[in-house]
């Protein structure tokens, strides 16, 4: 059985409900899901100003913020997040940044790395964001692996990086094709881990 870490941050739920997909589609593989977001670095005063913020923070109070062990307990790390100018979003960001103390000890090496994103437009840089994040497994020494065109739904969904979706500014939540996507993102994820698992213990 897979052990799986979907570690995401979602300011008004977007990339939340993707994450729950993803969760939900590994778990159907028999996965042991951990969900975890990460901590918000926005200002208290401006997460109020805007009704979504304050109220998806509301929601989400009880979800657990990730720490360095899920990481190390994980086969299979999965993350998302926004897209800010192209790039993840900050909050991610600065969770990656404290992983120097894993990386140097090699406890990263090997691991299956997957992710997904959100943005606000069409062209909002949904490619640049995965492959961005993908950059982060890279010095991790993860293997990498995206949905591809692995199952009939990524030819509806179109991105092979990773599950992606445009929320048009915060104002449509993700469609039945973007959550189906994101269920088999986390399930390829899960299948491919308990594969490497299987193959490592018989090798």
């Amino acid at each position: 059985m897979a052990k799986i870490v979907v570690i995401y941050y979602s300011a008004t739920g977007t990339t939340y409900k993707m994450a729950l997909a993803v969760k939900e589609g590994a778990e159907k593989t028999g996965a042991e899901v951990r969900l975890r977001k990460v901590r918000e670095l926005a200002p208290d005063e401006a997460v109020a100003s805007n009704e979504g913020w304050s109220n998806h923070r509301l929601e989400t109070q009880n979800v657990l913020e990730a720490t360095l062990s899920d990481l190390e307990w994980a086969d299979a790390i999965i993350l998302g997040a926004p897209t800010r100018y192209g790039v993840p979003a900050a909050q991610l960001k600065q969770f990656i940044d404290t992983t120097g103390p894993l990386w140097a000890q090699g406890k990263l090496v090997n691991k299956i790395g997957s992710s997904f994103t959100s943005a606000a437009t069409t062209h909002g840089g949904h490619e640049s964001t995965i492959l961005a994040l993908n950059n982060t497994f890279y010095h991790w020494g993860c293997l990498i692996v995206g949905p591809g065109y692995a199952d009939p739904i990524q030819f509806q969904s179109g991105n092979p990086y990773g599950t992606s979706f445009t929320s048009q500014n915060g104002t449509v939540p993700p469609d039945e094709v973007t959550l189906s996507a994101a269920r088999f993102q986390g399930q390829r994820v899960a299948d491919v881990a308990a594969m490497f698992g299987h193959q490592k213990q018989h090798s």
